[in-house]
């Protein structure tokens, strides 16, 4: 089932993407200069003239994994569809576990999401247990060696004795494996795969890095069928080791991933040559792009633990007129804001849409209720699909 190893080879550029070794800053300079190109894809070879018939859409959140093996052959609603524990939770629910049985604790495998298992490996530190973890694997907790260190992690190549050795990935690779062998499924053509990337940055504050990234997106052109890489840029660090794990898939943010799949919704499809401010209530990021038609004209990222409902609307309402300033939101703990060049040129979006596993900050607001094919949970995995199929051209939902 490994995507490098599928049928229809040709169909896809299959050129392998090598993961991250030992951090390099040289060779991982943020490279942040504008491209010529507003699709980075359109310059990587000749696109495919048949369609992938089933493509495996996998959407790595901090709380969820969400899965969709898509199959053009069936309607959505008999395609396989599953809402599963993300990876971080599961390794750090076995850290937890190492807590209790006062065991230390080895981290190998390669850089993946943070968030739950960094807190609980900083929780076992704290309760007097040992950490130690490969370099690769420590990226996973900051990019910058010394502040892994500082943790009270050592770096190691191998695991101290009794040491409970855990393998970090967002893939998992076997999990995935055997539920499409328990189901007598048909491997997939197509991998698109999305994870949340702040970028290499072992210096400075990563919410600056990471909106500089959504910055060089709007000075691109910000046409959405950009979002999804073949080939990341190489300060995306996490992409790559996601390519590492599953070589020839498609990856993309989640933030990303989420605004395509509400435009899956009819509600707000309907409403695109007008403009619509699309709203993702992730767990622990929040994430509004304008869009108009496919075209995304200004971005607002925070953090959703940090907003009221009241927060939001004002938030909201001040984005839709063009008045929000990134370093206001950047000061109250966001990420940033920005707007493209020809923002004024358009009629302000008067249409808010929402999606994501926190919408419920939203409820009671005069806000559309995305649920694409029904199901809100399979916003980013349906937003890979129209990713996907956007970049090559395709129309998708039809």
């Amino acid at each position: 089932m490994h995507p490098s190893s599928r049928k229809n080879e040709g169909r896809v550029h299959q050129g392998r993407v090598r993961g991250p070794r030992e951090p390099n800053a040289e060779a991982l300079e943020p490279d942040l200069r504008v491209s010529t190109s507003s699709n980075p894809n359109q310059d990587l070879g000749a696109w495919p003239l048949d369609r992938p018939s089933r493509i495996l859409a996998l959407d790595v959140g901090s709380g969820t994994q969400d899965l969709l093996l898509w199959s053009s052959e069936e309607v959505m609603e008999n395609c396989l569809q599953m809402v599963l524990p993300s990876p971080t939770r599961l390794l750090a629910d076995r850290i937890r576990r190492a807590t209790r049985l006062g065991k230390p604790v080895h981290l190998e495998g390669v850089l993946m999401g943070g968030g739950p298992l960094t807190w609980a490996v900083q929780d076992h530190i704290a309760s007097g247990y040992p950490v130690s973890a490969e370099p690769r694997a420590a990226l996973t907790l900051h990019d910058n060696m010394d502040r892994v260190r500082s943790m009270g992690v050592s770096l190691r190549n191998s695991a101290p004795p009794d040491a409970m050795t855990l393998k970090l990935g967002d893939i998992q690779m076997d999990i995935l494996e055997t539920v499409l062998k328990c189901f007598d499924l048909e491997p997939p053509e197509v991998w698109c795969i999305a994870v949340q990337d702040h970028g290499y940055q072992p210096e400075g504050s990563n919410r600056v890095f990471r909106f500089k990234h959504w910055r060089r997106f709007l000075e691109s052109g910000g046409e959405m069928a950009s979002s999804i890489y073949r080939t990341p840029p190489s300060y995306l660090t996490r992409m790559i080791a996601v390519l590492e794990q599953a070589p020839g898939a498609w990856v993309m943010d989640t933030g990303m991933a989420a605004i395509h799949g509400a435009l899956c919704d009819p509600w707000v499809r309907r409403r695109l040559e007008e403009g619509v401010i699309v709203v993702n209530l992730g767990n622990q990021h929040a994430l509004a792009a304008m869009v108009k038609e496919d075209r995304v004209l200004g971005l607002w990222e925070h953090h959703t633990g940090a907003l009221t409902q009241e927060d939001l609307v004002q938030w909201m309402n001040r984005f839709a007129r063009g008045e929000v300033r990134h370093q206001e939101v950047l000061e109250s703990g966001g990420h940033g804001c920005a707007y493209r060049p020809e923002f004024e040129e358009h009629h302000l979006p008067r249409f808010f849409a929402v999606t994501g596993p926190r919408r419920a900050l939203a409820e009671g607001l005069s806000w559309h209720m995305a649920a694409p094919f029904g199901n809100m949970m399979l916003a980013g995995c349906y937003g890979l699909i129209r990713a996907y199929h956007l970049a090559q051209g395709w129309a998708w939902p039809a």
